[in-house]
Protein backbone atom coordinates (compact mmCIF):
# COMPACT_ATOMS: atom_id res chain seq x y z
CA UNK A 1 0.00 0.00 0.00
CA UNK A 2 1.43 3.46 -0.49
CA UNK A 3 0.39 6.77 0.45
CA UNK A 4 1.50 10.25 -0.52
CA UNK A 5 3.07 12.51 1.36
CA UNK A 6 3.54 16.03 0.80
CA UNK A 7 6.52 18.27 2.08
CA UNK A 8 8.37 21.55 0.79
CA UNK A 9 11.56 20.86 -0.79
CA UNK A 10 13.69 22.16 2.17
CA UNK A 11 12.27 19.19 3.91
CA UNK A 12 12.67 16.38 1.26
CA UNK A 13 15.82 14.42 1.32
CA UNK A 14 18.47 14.70 -0.54
CA UNK A 15 18.16 11.51 -3.54
CA UNK A 16 14.04 11.82 -2.66
CA UNK A 17 11.74 12.37 -5.62
CA UNK A 18 8.06 13.66 -6.32
CA UNK A 19 6.15 15.86 -8.26
CA UNK A 20 5.35 19.63 -7.65
CA UNK A 21 2.08 19.75 -6.48
CA UNK A 22 2.05 23.72 -5.43
CA UNK A 23 4.00 26.40 -5.64
CA UNK A 24 2.97 28.99 -2.80
CA UNK A 25 3.88 32.44 -4.27
CA UNK A 26 2.76 34.77 -6.34
CA UNK A 27 3.33 34.85 -10.45
CA UNK A 28 6.46 36.39 -9.94
CA UNK A 29 7.69 33.47 -7.78
CA UNK A 30 5.87 31.31 -9.99
CA UNK A 31 7.52 32.73 -13.63
CA UNK A 32 11.06 32.77 -12.43
CA UNK A 33 11.11 29.07 -11.72
CA UNK A 34 9.08 28.84 -15.13
CA UNK A 35 12.25 29.73 -16.63
CA UNK A 36 14.19 27.24 -14.87
CA UNK A 37 11.55 24.60 -15.68
CA UNK A 38 10.36 24.15 -12.50
CA UNK A 39 6.45 24.34 -12.71
CA UNK A 40 3.67 22.37 -11.34
CA UNK A 41 3.43 18.48 -12.52
CA UNK A 42 6.83 18.38 -13.17
CA UNK A 43 8.77 15.30 -11.19
CA UNK A 44 11.95 16.12 -9.48
CA UNK A 45 14.52 14.95 -7.51
CA UNK A 46 16.31 16.50 -4.52
CA UNK A 47 20.02 16.11 -4.92
CA UNK A 48 21.48 18.35 -1.94
CA UNK A 49 20.99 21.68 0.11
CA UNK A 50 23.43 23.33 2.23
CA UNK A 51 23.66 23.72 5.93
CA UNK A 52 21.64 26.82 6.96
CA UNK A 53 19.50 28.15 4.22
CA UNK A 54 21.31 27.77 1.75
CA UNK A 55 20.66 27.17 -1.85
CA UNK A 56 18.93 23.71 -2.93
CA UNK A 57 19.90 21.73 -5.53
CA UNK A 58 17.59 19.37 -7.55
CA UNK A 59 17.32 17.87 -10.95
CA UNK A 60 14.44 18.55 -13.12
CA UNK A 61 14.45 16.96 -16.68
CA UNK A 62 17.53 16.35 -17.05
CA UNK A 63 18.74 19.33 -15.70
CA UNK A 64 20.48 20.36 -12.77
CA UNK A 65 18.94 23.50 -10.94
CA UNK A 66 20.04 25.74 -7.79
CA UNK A 67 17.03 27.43 -5.71
CA UNK A 68 17.18 29.67 -2.74
CA UNK A 69 16.03 28.84 0.46
CA UNK A 70 13.05 31.19 0.33
CA UNK A 71 11.68 29.77 -3.31
CA UNK A 72 12.42 25.79 -2.00
CA UNK A 73 10.12 26.60 1.00
CA UNK A 74 7.67 27.41 -1.12
CA UNK A 75 7.51 24.46 -3.81
CA UNK A 76 5.40 21.61 -2.37
CA UNK A 77 5.96 18.42 -3.25
CA UNK A 78 3.95 14.90 -3.33
CA UNK A 79 6.30 12.02 -2.71
CA UNK A 80 5.49 8.58 -3.26
CA UNK A 81 6.14 6.49 -0.37
CA UNK A 82 5.28 2.79 0.20
CA UNK A 83 4.44 1.41 3.69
Amino acid sequence: MSQKVQLTLVQMKAGQSGTIIAILGGRGLARRLEALGVRLGKRITKISSTLFRGPVTLRVDHTQVAVGFGMARRILVEIDTSS
